[in-house]
C-alpha cells in the first residue's frame, strides 16, 4: 500500500536545467548592459553559419558563424567567444569578444574585449580596447552620430515631462 520507493527523476534533467542556467549567465555576462534591460535580443548559436545579410531592430548576440552585412542601426551586436564573422557590421553598440573580418561602425561604441580580434576599420564615437584584444586596422573618432543621439533623447524626455502635471 505505502511504496518506499523515490519517485524516478533522472539525474541528467538536474544537470542539464543547471547547464542551461549556467549558460544564461554567461550569456548574459557579455550581453551589453542596454540589452538586457528591456530589449529583445536574438542569439544565434555556436552550431550556426549564415550566409548572406542580417537587418533588424533587435540586438543580436552571435556565437556563430555569419558572412555577409549584419545591419542594425538601434540595436546592439555582441560577438561572443566561439564567433567567426566576415561581415560588415552596422550597429549602435558593437562589443566583440570573438573574431570579426571586416569594418564595424557604432553610432554609440564598440569594445574589444580580451580574447576579441577584429580586422578592418572602425568608426565610432567611443572605443574600448582591453589588453590581449587584437585589432588591425584604423579608427575613426565620429562624434557628431552621439550628439544626434543626444539630441533625438532630450528633447523627446523633456516634452514628455512637461505633458504630466
Amino acid at each position: 500500500m505505502w511504496s518506499t520507493k523515490k519517485p524516478n527523476t533522472s539525474p541528467v534533467v538536474g544537470l542539464e536545467l543547471k547547464d542551461l542556467l549556467a549558460e544564461k549567465k554567461s550569456i548574459d555576462l557579455i550581453r551589453p548592459l542596454d540589452s538586457i534591460a528591456d530589449r529583445p535580443t536574438t542569439w544565434l548559436g555556436s552550431s550556426m553559419h549564415v550566409k548572406g545579410d542580417i537587418t533588424g531592430t533587435e540586438d543580436l548576440l552571435i556565437d556563430g558563424a555569419v558572412e555577409g552585412l549584419i545591419e542594425l542601426d538601434e540595436g546592439n551586436v555582441t560577438v561572443g567567444k566561439t564567433a567567426k564573422l566576415t561581415t560588415d557590421i552596422h550597429a549602435r553598440d558593437v562589443i566583440v569578444h570573438g573574431y570579426v573580418k571586416g569594418n564595424v561602425s557604432a553610432r554609440g561604441r564598440i569594445e574589444i574585449r580580451k580574447g576579441g580580434a577584429v580586422i578592418g576599420n572602425l568608426t565610432t564615437a567611443q572605443i574600448t580596447i582591453e589588453q590581449d584584444a587584437d585589432f588591425k586596422g584604423s579608427i575613426e573618432i565620429n562624434r557628431s552620430a552621439t550628439r544626434e543621439i543626444d539630441e533625438n533623447v532630450y528633447p523627446r524626455a523633456a516634452s514628455v515631462g512637461a505633458g504630466r502635471v
